[in-house]
């Protein structure tokens, strides 16, 4: 993720403070349950980094409720956002 000492994405904080976690906790439940913000913090930072158009949408339209019409722009946002991150793995 780092390239030529710089963080690319902006998430190198993240992955360093998870890694740190994972060294302080062995593994099971009582990492999971002490990482798990940290796991979710990063995985939403590089989502947002690889699709960030389709991953504000999904922030913006899923973030509450709201109309039928809302619901259903919210669907089509995770979807756009599943086919992003989707296209950016390896086959």
């Amino acid at each position: 993720m780092e390239e030529a000492g710089r963080d690319r994405t902006g998430c190198e904080n993240l992955q360093r403070a998870l890694s740190e976690c994972h060294q302080r906790f062995g593994p099971g439940v009582t990492r999971d349950a002490a990482c798990r913000h940290l796991n979710r913090a990063l995985a939403e930072c590089l989502v947002s980094f690889v699709c960030p158009e389709e991953s504000e949408a999904v922030r913006t339209l899923c973030g509450s409720g709201g109309t039928r019409l809302k619901r259903s722009l919210c669907q089509q946002a995770q979807l756009s956002l599943s086919v992003c991150i989707s296209s950016h793995q390896p086959d």
